[in-house]
């Protein structure tokens, strides 16, 4: 299989989590599952090189789980995935299943058809026996010949051996219905009548039929979530960018990765993998790194990988040090970007694997 179509192949992340999703060049939107991207309005979208992208979700269609998504930037580059002209695959069929598991990398797993029509909660989907796990919702399965003949969907958790993907068909039949699509705004599409539904409604304005619940529910930040996002605006960073997960966040400031999460319910920590030790003429690296004053950070070792982290209680967020503590938040980025350099120059230390590369 050609490696140049999974670069069309893109993490989702937001506040609640990860997915995947996939480019179509012809509509320029990506596509995933609905339960992806549920409550949110506002995702970042991820390559492979961990550039990421800012998103907002356009089109939801939660009875066929699926949603498509608009991205901020130049997609032209990457190569079109065709859809499958055949509606069903065949038992015994090999499939490619691509994305991000668990939030980990990108990776495929290949497998089997292993039933075309399994038939789960009232809808037909594709059954291969290839590893799927969380994470790889709303990602491409592919056959033989790079067409797209489902959309990963993970159905049940602790089996083995047992993916699911529904079919090209769906995503055919919704994507021939969005000609007159704005995407500039949030829709909801009605699964009995087609029609895109963009104020809050409770029933279809058109034929009455009652939509999901909380279908235009938004999620809310936690009000410790809102103070982490004042101090990652405050770097010059889109907190949308940031987020992957509950309370948790991964970026770059210049060529420094930032870390910022909640440990244990009880602390925040921010942290960055600065630089590793170099192989020769220890002392003075180590030596500087003993007797520095860089507070209210320290520095860490862990291996031959140098940190430096900032760590406070959470009561102290919430408490008369609250605006101490986010300055400190957002100077520890800056601090991070000037040290990676200094190490680098001043002892010879080579730049984390975790280091953004082009900013170097």
């Amino acid at each position: 299989m050609e490696q140049n179509i999974f670069k069309a192949v893109y993490k989702v992340n937001h506040a609640g989590g990860s997915g995947s999703c996939f480019y179509l060049k012809n509509y320029d939107l990506f596509v995933t599952n609905y339960h992806v991207v549920e409550g949110f309005r506002e995702v970042a979208l991820q390559d492979n090189d961990k550039n990421r992208f800012y998103a907002r979700v356009v089109l939801v269609n939660p009875a066929r789980d699926i949603a498509l998504l608009k991205a901020d930037g130049d997609f032209s580059a990457l190569p079109e995935i065709a859809l499958s002209a055949l509606d069903e695959v065949s038992i015994g069929q090999r499939i490619n299943v691509a994305g991000y598991p668990f939030g980990m990398p990108f990776t495929v797993t290949e497998g089997t058809v292993s039933s075309p029509r399994q038939l789960m909660n009232d809808s037909y989907y594709i059954q291969t026996d290839a590893a799927v796990n969380p994470g790889n919702s709303g990602g491409p399965m592919f056959n033989d010949s790079n067409e797209l003949v489902a959309i990963t969907v993970s159905k049940l958790n602790n089996a083995d051996n047992m993916g699911f993907g529904i079919p090209v068909a769906s995503l055919r039949e919704l994507l021939e219905q969005i000609a007159d699509l704005d995407t500039s705004i949030f829709n909801v599409q009605c699964n009995s009548c087609d029609e895109f539904i963009s104020e809050e409604e409770e029933y279809c304005p058109s034929c009455g039929d009652k939509l999901p619940e909380n279908v235009f529910k938004e999620r809310t930040l936690t009000d410790l979530a809102v103070f982490c996002e004042e101090a990652i605006e405050a770097m010059g960073i889109n907190p949308v960018l940031a987020r992957v997960g509950y309370e948790s966040w991964v970026f770059h400031k210049g060529s420094s990765e930032i870390r910022m999460f909640v440990y244990n319910r009880q602390y925040l920590f921010c942290t960055s993998p600065l630089n590793v030790l170099p192989k020769k003429n220890l002392e003075p690296v180590l030596s500087y790194l003993l007797n520095a004053d860089v507070r209210p950070y320290q520095f860490g070792l862990d291996g031959n990988q140098i940190y430096i982290s900032y760590r406070v209680h959470i009561s102290d967020v919430f408490s008369e040090y609250g605006e101490e503590v986010q300055k400190n938040l957002t100077n520890m980025a800056f601090k991070a970007d000037e040290l990676d350099n200094y190490l680098a120059d001043t002892f010879g230390c080579e730049f984390s694997e975790y280091a953004k590369k082009d900013a170097i």
